[in-house]
């Protein structure tokens, strides 16, 4: 039976197992995938792992998308362009980081049949996911990105794979159209961004690339004050179903019983 992981710290609040799980059985895939909780200086031993094909492949999570890159022989364009990977797997005995969030997060913003083409983003947070979704914003060509993260030199970082960024202390609440949360602030019920957005206008789209809890109070928030909310349980559903489909060579279905499986 082949393994599959998916990395992190924390890793408790992660569905994939639920969701790999469900699509290994449905196809008949004599396979088993597992969550793990790694400490940095054990990603060196997954690899080996991997290289050792005692484990197939693995997903990666917060805080370590760039952290496994050192370890890694090749990286797809996608990684290289963010310096993201959360889907590594061996091909012709290379172990090649790709970023399937990307994909992800822009099928869930073509779900909700939003255009973003020249609107103002606002993205809150600079780790993990943040590259893949500005990479993913440009391609769908809105006019502008500001950046707020509580530690404003690693928003500046961002500069580094992205020029024309605009960043802004964490506090200050700019004009946007669209705002999204890429934090870690939400994950637990207790977690405030303490940021005002009273007056921020009407008809705004709030999105949190958090998926459980469902209602993040980010996204409550949203809601309270008339605007338009989503949660990242689509974007998690498309990234792994990427990661699914490199893996296996399937391309799983996307249904409501996918859907339901993931109501928390």
């Amino acid at each position: 039976m082949k393994k599959y992981l998916v990395i992190g710290n924390p890793i408790e609040h992660s569905l994939s197992p639920k969701l790999h799980n469900y699509w290994l059985k449905n196809h008949n895939i004599d396979a088993i995938y597992e969550k793990k909780k790694l400490n940095e200086d054990e990603i060196k031993d997954l690899i080996l792992q991997i290289k050792e094909k005692k484990v197939y492949g693995v997903n990666v999570t917060v805080p370590f998308k760039n952290k496994v890159i050192p370890y890694l022989d090749k990286l797809t364009p996608e990684s290289e362009s963010t310096q993201s990977v959360n889907t590594i797997y061996l091909n012709n005995n290379h172990i090649v980081g790709h970023n399937t969030d990307i994909y992800g997060f822009e099928m869930s913003i073509k779900k909700t049949s939003y255009n973003l083409e020249g609107k103002k983003i606002l993205i809150l947070g600079s780790g993990g996911v943040v590259p893949s979704i500005i990479f993913t914003l440009k391609k769908m060509k809105v006019s502008q990105i500001i950046v707020s993260n509580r530690t404003k030199e690693k928003a500046e970082k961002l500069k580094d794979l992205f020029q024309d960024l605009n960043i802004v202390n964490w506090g200050e609440v700019p004009n946007f159209d669209m705002v999204i949360n890429a934090t870690s602030l939400g994950l637990k019920k207790e977690d405030d961004m303490n940021l005002d957005f009273s007056s921020v206008g009407k008809n705004k789209f709030f999105y949190d690339v958090i998926y459980n809890p469902k209602e993040t109070n980010f996204l409550k928030m949203g809601k309270e004050l008339g605007h338009k909310t989503e949660n990242g349980k689509l974007m998690f559903v498309y990234q792994a179903h990427l990661a699914f489909n490199i893996w296996h060579k399937v391309k799983p279905e996307i249904n409501d019983d996918v859907l339901k499986l993931l109501d928390i």
